[in-house]
């Protein structure tokens, strides 16, 4: 039972980081740098650029010393503690184990992008006018982000079932 969920977990997280990776390399191969195509009229967008800093280009004029921190070791260290965390804990739901690896993988695939190229490939970008619009994003973000929310989901069910069995 210990193997099998355990090679569940390995086999999401690696999912998720290969369909990332796949998507980087083919957005690379496949566009100019700054190139910009239409895929759904102008509301969703793929816009092909390189972000040396995190989330929507944050802190990408920090000092090399304050990136390395920042931006890998600290993440590292925390993808490793849930990693350890999911592991140890046989008593998450499904729904949460997923979401955990959802995350990891995703972060694990934008710190491997900032370790081997430094800096992390991003070309999605929505835009639905006043309604909703994002910064340029991938995979790996949306990966993350998939996760977040349903880890969110997760713990508001959790918390109706435990009001309804007590």
């Amino acid at each position: 039972m210990i193997l099998k969920r355990n090679l569940f977990i390995t086999l999401l997280i690696v999912f998720n980081i290969a369909i990332d990776q796949i998507s980087k390399m083919w957005v690379r191969a496949n566009f100019e740098y700054g190139e910009i195509k239409n895929l759904i009229g102008d509301k969703f967008i793929m816009q092909y650029v390189e972000n040396k800093g995190a989330f929507l280009g944050m802190g990408s004029d920090m000092n090399a010393t304050l990136k390395l921190i920042l931006l890998l070791i600290l993440p590292t260290l925390v993808l490793g503690y849930v990693i350890y965390y999911i592991i140890k804990n046989k008593e998450l739901d499904r729904l949460s184990l997923i979401a955990f690896c959802c995350i990891i993988g995703g972060g694990i695939a934008n710190v491997f992008d900032r370790i081997t190229r430094g800096e992390v490939t991003d070309f999605f970008f929505i835009n639905l006018g006043g309604v909703f619009k994002t910064g340029i994003f991938n995979v790996a973000d949306l990966s993350v982000t998939t996760g977040m929310i349903i880890l969110l989901f997760s713990g508001i069910l959790s918390k109706k079932e435990k009001a309804t069995a007590s």
